[in-house]
């Protein structure tokens, strides 16, 4: 079974950091993009980052540019979203997902990220 386990969440502060991990199974991982989304609430989901670790290809939303930096570990099959510089807009509800060309097909689990003011 191909899954994907997102985990780092929590509550913070405006200006602090975070970092989330998403590991998956079940899959060559560097076979596909895996990809950061958020859906804040009353928002549509909405994507913030993605990796094809295969190329080093990664694609930012232009809201976490310069803030979030995504990075994968290809020995544990896991992807890591680095946030810093949270702002209470980032709050949300995180998944992971990976598909082709970082077209979502495979979900996670939500991991919460709440920034408070």
């Amino acid at each position: 079974d191909v899954q994907l386990q997102a985990s780092g969440g929590g509550l913070v502060e405006a200006g602090g950091s975070l970092r989330l991990s998403c590991a998956a199974s079940g899959f060559t991982f560097d076979d596909y993009g895996i990809g950061w989304f958020r859906q804040a609430p009353g928002k549509e989901r909405e994507g913030v980052a993605c990796i094809i670790s295969s190329d080093g290809f990664t694609h930012y939303a232009d809201s976490v540019k310069g803030r979030f930096t995504i990075s994968s570990d290809n020995a544990k099959n896991t992807v890591y979203l680095q946030m810093n510089n949270l702002r209470p807009e980032d709050t949300a509800v995180y998944y992971c997902a990976a598909g082709p060309e970082c077209v979502p097909k495979t979900w996670g689990q939500g991991t919460l990220v709440t920034v408070s003011s």
